[in-house]
């Protein structure tokens, strides 16, 4: 392994904070999803190639058989709901109400510009990087988009960012700070106890006490889990303080959807708590996306089609689906709030940021490629979640 891509450690040599006709870049990070028919192919063989979300043995061979077969497959769901995955028209719409709420609340750190860059589809980071160095961008921020942190998402695509800056050459261009996860800050959860409300009352008055509510996160290969990946706990803390924002109004389950066989995965499975709750004469169930901050192929098809269907066959009167957070304007000032606490707090990164799992063996994670010269706190320092203070 190269001496480039060993991780450094956070230092202060960085650069000046921004000037005041530079932007600050607002780096948003997601594995993205395929356009068109066309782009599925190619989607799956970087997903399906990357050890970093799914290890495989013989990943090159294997990796690159399981996604031409899983293609023709892949595709006629999309074609099922419109053709292509709407990640990116969601992110881009949550990305200018952001910007346009940190200019606001943020003045001293305006103007603010979003880039998107996808894992697995365009466009791809290098595409972002390229673009912020011709808008004359020097302080970035990564910020990833799922809630919560897991090695296979948030740091999959973070690493995928050191090694392209460096790819690139531009070790020194940008000055970056991360905002690695928000599991459970006060104004996402708002957004997500708003979208449960509206889920809600699609339920006839008289059944609505008697809903449960279904949690639903994308799964995990258990390999991963088992190394001690955060994502369990974090996904977990979401639904607890969501619950506890709506004063635990209705009984409760978390599962988890989206895995790939015949390897094992994190459970218990939607799928079977669904059959289940079915057996159990269950009538009225909202299964509520903890983990997706948009619509795409895992909302508008696995559950909206399949889940639905299946619910119908088990004998689920009425199955219902809370709105994805898409472009609601609470989230886009949650999305806002949480970033203008990170450009006037006091850290880098979040307090587990550093933290590798127990049995980690990949040397570059949890790197911080020039750090942000403005951030005055010492590494490590104590600063608790939700701590900073409000926008």
């Amino acid at each position: 392994m190269p001496d480039s891509l060993v991780p450094i450690a956070p230092s202060y040599n960085g650069h000046q904070h921004t000037s005041p006709t530079a932007p600050t870049a607002i780096l948003m990070l997601n594995l993205g999803g395929p356009q068109t028919a066309d782009d599925v192919g190619p989607y799956l063989e970087r997903m399906f190639l990357d050890r970093e979300l799914i290890p495989l043995p013989f990943q090159e061979r294997l990796g690159r058989f399981i996604a031409r077969r899983r293609t023709p497959k892949i595709q006629k769901k999309y074609a099922q709901i419109g053709g292509g995955s709407p990640i990116y028209y969601w992110t881009q719409r949550q990305g200018q109400q952001m910007v346009k709420w940190l200019d606001q609340i943020s003045p001293e750190t305006a103007p603010h510009r979003f880039y998107i860059a996808f894992r697995y589809a365009d466009p791809l980071t290098a595409d972002a990087l390229h673009q912020m160095k011709a808008d004359g961008v020097r302080r970035a921020v990564a910020f990833t988009q799922y809630p919560q942190w897991s090695c296979s998402t948030t740091g999959a695509s973070l690493n995928e960012l050191w090694r392209e800056i460096l790819r690139l050459g531009l070790r020194d261009a940008f000055a970056w700070s991360l905002i690695d996860r928000w599991p459970t800050h006060p104004a996402f959860i708002e957004a997500m106890a708003g979208k449960i409300c509206e889920g809600l009352a699609q339920f006839p008055p008289a059944e609505r006490d008697s809903v449960l509510l279904l949690f639903s996160a994308h799964s995990l290969p258990l390999s991963v889990v088992e190394r001690g990946d955060a994502y369990p706990q974090e996904v977990a803390a979401t639904v607890q303080a969501v619950m506890q924002r709506l004063d635990f109004s209705h009984e409760f389950l978390l599962a988890y959807q989206s895995e790939i066989k015949p390897f094992k995965w994190l459970g218990p499975s939607t799928e079977q708590v669904i059959r289940k709750l079915g057996a159990q004469r269950r009538r009225n169930v909202l299964i509520v996306p903890i983990a997706f901050t948009s619509d795409h192929i895992e909302t508008l098809h696995e559950i909206d089609i399949e889940f639905a269907e299946l619910a119908r066959e088990v004998g689920i009167a009425n199955f219902k689906r809370a709105p994805a957070l898409n472009d609601d304007p609470r989230f886009a000032r949650a999305l806002a709030q949480i970033v203008a606490e990170h450009l006037r707090g006091n850290r880098l990164y979040s307090t587990q940021y550093k933290l590798r799992c127990p049995g980690c063996q990949n040397p570059m994670c949890r790197t911080l490629l020039s750090p942000a010269k403005d951030i005055g706190c010492a590494e490590g320092a104590p600063v608790a979640e939700g701590q900073l203070a409000a926008a």
